[in-house]
């Protein structure tokens, strides 16, 4: 079984050419390729043809291939759909900001977490990504888009904290200085609510930002279009907030899906002042997007004004987020569906 070469830290990429006889320096050699997208070892000009020949006889590299590529007329949103070696698909999005560049990347192929509103989930989960599977998809993106890309979200297919130890890597792969070199401060985790993760991610201090997808504020409502509820509610969620919190000094963000008719009414709003203002959480309203496969349907705009106006009266920090890619699919999991259904 070959090693997957991308997921080493440069350190352990020593350790390994110490153990075939070369020396330490190539892995910086190699490291240099790698972050320039090469996946041949014979297009490694600068190291000679014998220990090509190792690498290849020891290490296995995938590039990724792209199977979709749609640019928003209306944003300049970049939504890719990636073959990963198996021909399994993920889908990633570069959208710009003001303050740069950030990629939106997928953490598993499918996802088990059955939220009601979600098209990643549809279909249910295949496999968790590698972390040099991730790392792909902030650098193939970048390469591609030509855009730098200054920061990161995992929030697209799939549950990160349900890939753990994987992301982790994957974390500790992008952050470093000989690689992408990209600042934890500027990655965002978002988690549909694996509390039992919380004070495993909180232990490493990594000073990200963690998100969770709230999406509606009482056991009964998140029960019942958020399957992840059941068997920790959302008393038991708020406490593992504050935990997290408490431990990193790293304030939460609820992610808040706003659904016509579901959770868009006086008491949800007035019951996530409450929650927010329990744990100190910023709000980030969102426009739902509709996915043909769901029943939901986007909050009217007299809803979404009246919601906001309980949030306003209540003290609570909250931003609507803008909507990006809304002519390329840009909701989690919807080019990869198209692409499912035409198989």
């Amino acid at each position: 079984m070959k090693k997957d070469l991308l997921s080493m830290l440069p350190q352990e990429l020593e350790q390994e050419l110490t153990a075939l006889g070369e020396p330490q320096y190539r892995a910086g050699q190699i490291g240099r390729w790698l972050t320039r997208g090469v996946r041949d070892f014979d297009e490694m000009s600068d190291l000679p043809k014998p220990l090509r020949d190792k690498l290849s006889e020891h290490f296995r590299l995938y590039r990724p291939k792209v199977l979709s590529k749609q640019v928003s007329a209306l944003d300049g949103t970049i939504k890719y759909l990636w073959e990963l070696a198996d021909g399994n698909a993920v889908e990633t999005v570069v959208m710009t900001y003001s303050y740069g560049n950030t990629v939106c990347i997928s953490s598993q192929v499918g996802c088990r977490q059955g939220c009601a509103f979600c098209a990643s989930t549809i279909g249910g989960l295949v496999r968790g990504l590698e972390s040099s599977e991730m790392l792909d998809e902030v650098l193939f993106s970048e390469l591609d888009s030509g855009k730098k890309i200054s920061h990161i979200v995992l929030m697209g297919i799939g549950e990160p904290l349900d890939n753990f130890d994987n992301v982790v890597r994957f974390l500790s792969l992008v952050n470093n200085p000989k690689g992408m070199n990209i600042g934890m401060r500027h990655i965002t985790i978002s988690t549909c609510g694996l509390i039992e993760r919380f004070d495993d991610l909180a232990a490493l201090d990594l000073q990200l930002t963690l998100t969770v997808s709230l999406h509606a504020p009482d056991d009964e409502t998140r029960s019942q279009i958020m399957p992840a509820n059941h068997g920790r509610g959302v008393d038991e969620l708020m406490a593992a907030c504050k935990r997290y919190y408490q431990k990193t000094g790293r304030r939460i963000s609820f992610e808040y899906a706003m659904i016509d008719g579901v959770n868009d009414t006086a008491f949800h709003a007035r019951e996530l002042v409450r929650r927010a203002r329990e744990v100190g959480a910023h709000v980030n309203l969102i426009p739902l997007n509709h996915v043909e496969e769901r029943r939901f349907k986007p909050s009217t705009q007299g809803h979404m004004k009246a919601f906001m106006k309980i949030l306003d009266e209540g003290g609570v920090n909250y931003t609507v987020r803008r909507t990006l890619g809304s002519d390329v699919d840009a909701s989690c999991g919807q080019l990869r569906r198209k692409m499912q259904k035409k198989i």
